[in-house]
Parts: C-alpha cells; sequence; structure tokens
C-alpha cells in the first residue's frame, strides 16, 4: 500500500465525478439575464480538477459518463484540450444529460443556475469502476457530488475498494451540492462514510459541519478525522486553512485579490494542493500554493479556462504581496 503523499507525489490521478458545460456571461460584471453573448467551456468540479491538474503538470484522467448528444461531445472534447484522458469518459444514451451551469462573472447578486435533471453522470456504474486500470494510477480522487445518486454512489465506493486492493491512497473533496442529494439526512450518513474510507479529505467550515450535524462541529468532525490517520484540510474561506496531520494543525492564510466571482476556487485549491506535493513543497507551502490558485481563479472568467498554469502560479506568488497571518 502506497502512503498517501507517495500516492500523491506518484503524479497520477484517476478522478471520479461529474464534467458538464459551464457558460458564463460577457463582459465581466453583466448579469446573465442582460448578457448578450457567453462563452462556453468545461465545468464541473471533478473535470475542473482534472484540468487544474493538467495545467500544473500532473497527469490525471476522469471516470465519467457523459450524454451521447453535442453537449457530451463537447465535454468531451474541452477534457481532451486541456490534456486530460478520456479513456474512461463513457458516452450514454437516453434522456441522460450532461450539466449545464450558467452563471456571471460578478460576486454582487451572483446568479449561478444549474441545469441537471437526469444527470449523465450518475450512470457510472460498478462494471465501469471495474474497467479502470488502477495500476496506471498512483492515487484516485473523488468528488462528493458524485455520491449523491445511484448508480454513481454504489460505483464510487466500488472504486474505493478497487483502489485499497491495488494498494492506492484516496483523496476525498467533499464538495457538497445540496441541490443534488435526495435529503440532507442521506447526504451527511454517505459524505461521512466517504470520509471515513479517504486518506485525504478536503472540504470547508460549512461541509465538515454539516457532516458533524452543525457548523459549530465542523473543526472537531475534522480533528476527528485526522486522528484517525487522516490528512484533513479545513478550509475557511477569507480565514485561510488549518491542515490536520500527525497531530499538527498547520494554519495558513489567503492570497487577497479582487474577485469577480465566487466559484472555481476549491477545485483549483485541490489541483494547487497535489501538483504541488507532486513536485516536492512541503504541505504548508502546497497549502499555500493551492490557495493562491484559487485566488487566480475567482479573478478571472470562467472555472476550467481560470486554473493557473505552473508559470502563471509562480509569477503571482513572486508578484503579489503575500499571504494574510494565519
Amino acid at each position: 500500500m502506497r502512503t498517501l503523499l507517495d500516492g500523491i507525489k506518484g503524479n497520477r490521478f484517476a478522478v471520479f465525478g461529474r464534467a458538464g458545460m459551464d457558460m458564463f456571461a460577457a463582459p465581466i460584471g453583466a448579469k446573465s439575464e442582460h448578457a448578450e453573448t457567453f462563452q462556453a467551456d468545461l465545468g464541473g468540479s471533478s473535470a475542473n480538477i482534472c484540468a487544474g491538474l493538467c495545467k500544473l503538470g500532473s497527469y490525471s484522467a476522469l471516470v465519467t459518463s457523459v450524454s451521447d448528444d453535442a453537449i457530451g461531445r463537447f465535454a468531451a472534447n474541452r477534457l481532451e484540450h486541456y490534456g486530460v484522458d478520456t479513456t474512461y469518459v463513457r458516452k450514454v444514451g437516453g434522456e441522460t444529460r450532461t450539466s449545464l451551469a450558467i452563471y456571471e462573472s460578478c460576486t454582487e447578486d451572483f446568479q449561478n443556475v444549474i441545469y441537471r435533471n437526469g444527470a449523465a453522470d450518475f450512470q457510472v456504474t460498478g462494471e465501469e469502476m471495474d474497467a479502470v486500470d488502477y495500476s496506471n494510477f498512483t492515487a484516485i480522487l473523488s468528488a462528493g457530488t458524485v455520491l449523491a445518486s445511484e448508480p454513481s454512489r454504489g460505483a464510487t465506493f466500488r472504486a474505493f475498494e478497487n483502489a485499497r486492493a491495488a494498494g492506492l491512497p484516496v483523496i476525498f473533496d467533499i464538495d457538497y451540492r445540496p441541490y443534488s442529494w435526495p435529503s440532507p439526512a442521506v447526504a451527511s450518513e454517505v459524505l461521512s462514510r466517504a470520509g471515513s474510507e479517504s486518506d485525504l479529505i478536503v472540504g470547508n467550515d460549512e461541509e465538515f459541519g454539516f457532516m458533524a450535524g452543525g457548523i459549530e462541529k465542523g473543526l472537531d468532525k475534522a480533528r476527528e478525522l485526522a486522528a484517525q490517520g487522516k490528512l484533513v484540510v479545513y478550509k475557511m474561506g477569507h480565514e485561510g486553512a488549518i491542515t490536520l496531520v500527525d497531530g499538527q494543525e498547520i494554519r495558513t492564510g489567503i492570497y487577497p485579490v479582487t474577485a469577480i466571482k465566487p466559484v472555481g476556487a476549491g477545485d483549483s485549491f485541490m489541483a494547487g494542493l497535489l501538483a504541488s506535493i507532486a513536485t516536492g513543497h512541503d504541505l504548508h507551502d502546497a497549502v499555500l500554493r493551492g490557495s493562491a490558485c484559487a485566488s487566480i481563479v475567482v479573478s478571472k472568467p470562467g472555472c476550467a479556462p481560470a486554473m493557473p498554469t505552473t508559470e502563471q502560479l509562480d509569477a503571482f506568488l513572486a508578484k503579489h504581496p503575500g499571504p494574510t497571518a494565519a
């Protein structure tokens, strides 16, 4: 069994979750209902993480389903554009549809309209998870959204089992989206199970609080998971993050920027964290580099197209006055 850090340093990630289409209003500041044009690009939390990893020099493959139509093909083509391995992206027919998000580049009264009825990514099966060549990867990663429905929920837990059998560590981004779940009770139970079966858990204070039954209990939940030998990153928005590992609590700040939207930060943080560990940065610096990636993304339109390359990340860090105090 690879250790968690050895798996991340191997820098080859199988990622489970959704790909979709994002359409964001132009120009910057335009409300969706008044926009004359929209720009389209790759969307979906897991797909964004994949794109972010590739832009930072890592290898990633997305395991998902997309609708067998123009929008599904668009998502698959954009994955390939960013260098993501699409070997395990399956097209499904019928009435399922690839998710669509329509949002704007503004922070005041921000609107994000999500179309996820009959989501294609929920159609991933256990048989597809068994077909993944786990020997080609050094770690697996799942976002919580894929656990919101069947058959993808059971399939993803099957992938966790397969990864364990192959000696791969499991990385879990809680990524709680209430609109995807049948009830909060189901979400809490399933996400808690996923956390217990993972080696690295990343989430914000609200997500850990949700798992614990109240936001005021979120940090205690993170500490509980860390006490089980897991690496936990507890994000607190503008207050930074607490990384819990080996009995330590490492506190880090953020890189203030002028944000033009509130979405995409978590996906970029995850990509930056993993790619930075993989390229030799210690945990403290890797978390800060992930935070810098998040700041870059919220300061630009779109999600996948806003993800930085290594050169762009290093240039941002060189010019920025530095993170806030932890």
